[in-house]
């Protein structure tokens, strides 16, 4: 009867709230509504990081196709017919190593949800989920505005969540701690979809750099310079 009653007051509570004990064990191992909404949140990720891996491939093939475009006319000595092929290459490649940024970025916010799901600790765990969702979101909808809405979404259901959490417990985090573990969960997607990008993908030929190649070039040119 006892946890009846603790439940009943942390979802219900009088006017003069629950005890901080209470809100504490609340927050770290969230109660059946938070939890409903954290396992909603990790299957419409999934679901996203499947349409995404689904686009990749796709595009994969399209890059394939164009790559070998550029080699025959390159055979054919029709330079101009390479280039063009090349162009359309590297804008493709800075396409696809934009949504493996944001898949490998998605994979690391589920697995931080499942974290969350198993030990508890609702603000500090999902605090930092929210500001990736948030990049997330603003990086995917010029690149597919479909997923971009999803992540809208579910980014305000995550809010939701921890706006509920942080009301239980009364406690202000530090969002300058947050941001910063938000910024290196992006920047670690990067890096390996940087490591997936050169190990999966061949380099155009020389004649016609890579995007990563051309920046490489101009940071030696401008150093040469001085």
């Amino acid at each position: 009867m006892a946890r009846v009653e603790d439940f009943a007051k942390a979802w219900n509570p009088q006017p003069k709230g629950p005890g901080v004990i209470e809100r504490i064990k609340n927050t770290i191992n969230p109660p059946p509504p938070m939890r409903h909404k954290l396992a909603l949140a990790l299957y419409k990720l999934r679901v996203q990081n499947n349409k995404l891996e689904y686009i990749i491939a796709k595009m994969k093939e399209r890059d394939q196709a164009l790559f070998e475009k550029v080699v025959q006319a390159q055979m054919e000595k029709d330079t101009t017919r390479a280039a063009m092929y090349a162009g359309e290459v590297a804008e493709l490649r800075k396409m696809i190593k934009s949504l493996l940024v944001a898949k490998y970025a998605i994979e690391r916010v589920a697995l931080r949800l499942e974290t969350v799901m198993t030990m508890g600790d609702v603000l500090v765990g999902l605090a930092p989920v929210v500001g990736v969702i948030r990049d997330l979101r603003r990086h995917l909808t010029g690149l597919v505005p479909e997923i971009g809405l999803e992540m809208a979404e579910i980014g305000e259901m995550l809010e939701g969540v921890v706006t509920e959490a942080g009301e239980f417990t009364s406690f202000t985090g530090a969002p300058t701690v947050y941001s910063e573990e938000a910024k290196k969960i992006m920047e670690e997607a990067a890096a390996v979809a940087e490591q997936r990008m050169r190990a999966e993908f061949p380099e155009l030929p020389s004649a016609f750099p890579s995007p990563t190649q051309q920046g490489s070039q101009n940071r030696n040119q401008d150093g040469g310079t001085k």
